[in-house]
């Protein structure tokens, strides 16, 4: 008797190999129950935690359909255009919202890269990135109050990093070195983000300086739902 994995590891294979098109309504439930010789329930579960992988999604009452996995968005991993300007340039419509600016404890890679003391103030800033009523991602900068006097009262207000360092006189970026890790979400990313706790988030970790002055701005850390996203490096 085959269990809810084996299930699981069938339709994504037969999912894969294009057996199902996108939007393809799958067999239902007491279908594939009979079809694998497993109560019902384990079929269930199977859905479920397809659902969580992002292969399918269900419609109340007419059950189970296969999830356009290629229709994601495109993103190229560069720090030296803003991600609002990515956006729009691909013609979608982006809606930032800054859901959080408080002082940071120290971190010692953060701080050093900041160039920062331990005794010096580090405040992260927090923006929701919200494509067609959906959380795609999760922009984290981390800056300096040694740079920037008025980050504490200023922080909530920002949309956009990018602007907000043109408005105080930076306007050519350069980026650090990235490191790209996959992980999987903390229940506070699950709630900002509303991703189920099996989808990964790749997380992107920069830092942004001044081109000119060599200043550093920020270190950033992103936090990208990988169902959301195609990515180019």
């Amino acid at each position: 008797m085959a269990g809810e994995m084996e299930v699981v590891d069938e339709l994504i294979s037969d999912i894969q190999a294009g057996k199902y098109d996108p939007d393809d309504k799958l067999p239902s439930e007491n279908e594939l129950a009979d079809q694998f010789q497993v109560p019902r329930m384990t079929i269930r579960k199977a859905y479920e935690r397809l659902q969580e992988l992002g292969y399918i999604y269900s419609k109340q009452g007419r059950g189970s359909f296969v999830k356009d996995r290629k229709h994601q968005i495109p993103l190229m991993l560069s720090g030296d255009v803003s991600f609002s300007k990515k956006m729009r340039e691909l013609g979608y419509q982006l809606e930032s919202r800054t859901i959080f600016c408080e002082e940071v404890e120290y971190n010692k890679r953060i701080f050093n890269f900041l160039g920062a003391e331990e005794t010096d103030k580090v405040f992260k800033i927090g923006r929701l990135r919200v494509i067609e009523q959906k959380p795609i991602a999760l922009h984290i900068s981390f800056v300096s109050q040694n740079v920037f006097k008025d980050i504490e009262e200023e922080g909530l207000n920002i949309s956009s990093m990018f602007d907000y360092y043109h408005q105080k006189g930076f306007s050519h970026f350069t980026s650090a070195s990235s490191i790209l890790s996959v992980v999987f979400p903390t229940k506070f990313d699950r709630e900002v983000l509303e991703c189920a706790s099996l989808v990964p988030l790749l997380v992107l970790e920069s830092g942004c300086l001044d081109q000119k002055s060599g200043i550093v701005l920020e270190y950033s850390k992103i936090l990208y739902r990988s169902d959301r996203f195609t990515y180019e490096i």
